[in-house]
């Protein structure tokens, strides 16, 4: 992870038109003045800025969520959070209600907290993990429809800001969009300390969470408060970076399978900041100069990257069990010796295999003594 995040914030600063050469970017960030002292300051550095802490919001709103819900597919984009943000920016646009930029992040709150709990209210006020994803996936899929309808009123120029919007990009951002997320992150970040301890509980179950004073219900509403607040104002102000969440939390369960959802959470937010860092590389340069959406690649090669960690999760659990099962079965089988031992050590007053003396204990029931030359041991087998 660390040589990922070098490699890609060296190379988001470096690469590009016009290039500067790594041993260069100090000086051209204390110069200032210069052409390459400004695209790297006002340009690159911001972006790469935003990069990281959209991805870290994303990454660790993925985890509060399958941790909540006990669920590897619980990501924002199945539960209606991503869509209704989508929704509440991209519904003043369409209908030209001129909105500031202060309050752009408030109406995707609202949409993010309508589709939100939309969800809660059809699974019941999050009567069970599985009705929450469920029904999640049904009111994503309505509030998408909506976007569509808004989208087909929508003139050629809104229509083009809409799609892009909605792929998720990170071009044309300044300094001011990242200024707009640090209220939100100060709100957040207690919010994840609080409850993080709460989602090692949360993964024993409903009933035992109950048994350990926490009661499910309402830990489950606080967790999708606090993922609201967290993907709401990054959605507004890059669009929905799709499957951060669901790839990030997979990954810091892949690297770290012991440590508990609290560092889980810690490793999903850090491995959320690289993988929306090394996406923007070629979402900025591989068709260059024409730039395409990050969120394409975040969804290119973050879903079957999930899925191959999934899998590969799973062999590796079924392979740590399948030891101490087929323990038993590889064990060899006693000898005649070390059964007859073992047999005569469950009999009460039997003496050892290689005493071969008999006395009136040794007799068997009929009365009859041993066979000459015979041992106990023989007896006993």
């Amino acid at each position: 992870m660390v040589v990922l995040l070098a490699v890609s914030s060296v190379c988001a600063l470096s690469l590009g038109t016009p290039y500067v050469p790594p041993h260069r970017l100090v000086a051209a960030m204390l110069e200032g003045d210069t052409l390459a002292g400004i695209v790297v300051t006002e340009l690159r550095l911001p972006r790469l800025v935003l990069a990281l802490v959209a991805g870290a919001c994303l990454g660790a709103a993925g985890l509060v969520l399958q941790e909540a819900l006990r669920n590897p597919l619980a990501v924002p984009e199945m539960l209606g959070v991503s869509s209704g943000a989508a929704l509440g920016v991209a519904a003043p646009l369409v209908l030209s209600l001129s909105l500031p930029a202060a309050v752009q992040p408030m109406a995707a709150i609202g949409g993010a907290a309508l589709g939100g709990g939309l969800t809660l209210l059809a699974a019941g006020l999050g009567r069970g993990p599985s009705a929450v994803l469920l029904t999640g996936a049904a009111v994503a899929a309505a509030l998408q429809a909506a976007l569509l309808v808004l989208m087909a009123m929508a003139d050629q120029l809104d229509l083009q800001l809409i799609y892009r919007y909605l792929l998720g990009s990170l071009s044309g951002r300044t300094w001011d969009d990242v200024a707009g997320l640090w209220p939100w992150l100060l709100v957040a970040a207690p919010a994840l300390v609080l409850c993080a301890p709460v989602l090692s509980v949360m993964r024993l179950g409903d009933e035992d969470a109950e048994a350990l004073g926490v009661r499910a219900q309402r830990a489950r509403l606080a967790a999708l408060a606090i993922a609201v607040v967290l993907i709401a104002p990054v959605t507004a102000v890059c669009g929905p970076v799709a499957w951060v969440g669901f790839l990030a939390p997979h990954l810091a369960r892949w690297f770290n399978p012991a440590v508990g959802a609290v560092r889980w959470l810690v490793w999903s937010a850090l491995w959320g900041a690289v993988a929306v860092a090394v996406a923007d590389l070629p979402a900025r340069l591989a068709l260059a100069p024409v730039e395409t959406p990050a969120g394409a690649w975040t969804a290119l090669l973050g879903v079957p990257a999930g899925i191959a960690l999934m899998r590969s999760g799973g062999r590796g659990r079924a392979a740590r069990r399948r030891p101490t099962a087929s323990a038993a079965v590889r064990e060899p089988l006693p000898g005649p010796g070390e059964a007859a031992s073992g047999v005569a050590a469950e009999v009460p007053g039997a003496r050892a295999s290689g005493d071969v003396s008999a006395d009136a204990s040794d007799v068997p029931g009929d009365g009859c003594p041993p066979p000459s030359g015979a041992t106990r041991t023989e007896d006993v087998r």
